[in-house]
């Protein structure tokens, strides 16, 4: 797949030498605490990559898990995954990099990925779940159009703890209409 450029932000696919970058991002609490996941240790990190990698590769693969990256330097700053779901649908997930929080790119990144769900896709709804302290990833999906549909009770396990999320959508019509 050729990378997605958005604004401040180029989509590609990982490769097997992003370990460190991406080590730093899903292995920092900074981060993991507002994700579905722990906090990865070195091993896990690999192994986790090697499946984005390994994913990535198949023909009817099940999700685009993308590296987040600034149009002048290839270093991943964080990861965006849209994943269909349904025949119509999609669910949206990203993580940026702690040290480089509060420049746009979690939203750009978003952007890019709702042009590829609801055109190269052709996908109706994509859908959000998100921590209900996370009030910045909250602010994105508000920001690019999204509708507060629910509060979903442990929805997640993370850190020890059930998590509840709450959940967003925007339809393909909205989008369009932006």
């Amino acid at each position: 797949m050729e990378p997605l450029s958005g604004e401040l932000t180029t989509l590609r696919e990982f490769r097997p030498t992003d370990l460190d970058d991406y080590l730093g991002i899903a292995g920092d609490d900074r981060v993991t605490t507002w994700m579905a996941f722990d906090s990865y240790d070195r091993a896990k990190a690999e192994k986790n990559l090697a499946g984005i990698v390994e994913r990535s590769a198949q023909e009817d693969r099940p999700d685009y898990m993308l590296a987040v990256t600034r149009p002048d330097d290839d270093h991943v700053i964080g990861f965006a995954r849209i994943a269909p779901s349904g025949a119509w649908g999609a669910k949206l997930g990203y993580a940026i990099g702690a040290d480089h929080w509060g420049h746009g790119y979690a939203t750009d990144a978003s952007r890019v990925l709702l042009r590829f769900a609801f055109g190269t896709l052709g996908r109706h709804r994509v859908t959000a779940a998100i921590g209900p302290e996370n009030e910045a990833s909250i602010a994105v999906v508000k920001h690019l159009g999204f509708t507060y549909e629910g509060h979903l009770r442990d929805h997640v396990f993370t850190n020890g703890n059930w998590r509840d999320s709450l959940l967003y959508s925007l339809l393909e019509g909205e989008y369009a209409s932006r």
